[in-house]
């Protein structure tokens, strides 16, 4: 299974904002220490305000802060979210499913508890436990926080 890349944009975006509880982040902030293109970013917020994950505030002291505390945000639920019903192989897909072994494939099956299963493992984890206490995390944000700092 691949993750879209739309999907690791919305965790380190995620992530970024639980890290930074308490105050408000700008897109432009999150595009150069999560080494992402702000026009990305800018789509995968929208996304993410509209499903509740992230509050935005536009204006001259806009930004962004999460939606809701980092402990309810459920990793899976943002995956599942994010990537939708991406199929994983083309007999998943209803509308241009052109396999004509799908009515007696047993790997159709296989991989689909196999989908199940890598979402029911991300179910047990939050996005709190991804940055709580992580000192790595905050010292690579700050890290990129201090160049970026040094180089203006």
């Amino acid at each position: 299974m691949r993750i879209t890349k739309r999907t690791n944009i919305a965790v380190r975006l995620l992530m970024y904002c639980a890290s930074h509880e308490g105050r408000l982040v700008t897109k432009s902030e999150i595009a150069a220490r999560c080494n992402v293109s702000e026009n990305h970013l800018a789509q995968v917020i929208n996304q993410l305000a509209q499903l509740g994950y992230l509050r935005t505030q536009r204006g001259r002291n806009g930004g962004l802060s999460l939606g809701k505390p980092a402990a309810k945000i459920g990793i899976g639920d943002v995956f599942r979210d994010i990537e939708g019903t991406v199929p994983i192989v083309e007999c998943f897909a209803d509308a241009d499913n052109t396999c004509p072994l799908v009515e007696a494939c047993r790997l159709r099956l296989a991989l689909h508890d196999a989908a199940q299963a890598f979402f029911a493992s991300l179910d047990g984890i939050t996005l709190a436990a991804l940055v709580c206490d992580n000192t790595e995390l905050f010292s690579l944000f700050q890290t990129v926080t201090c160049e970026k700092t040094a180089a203006l």
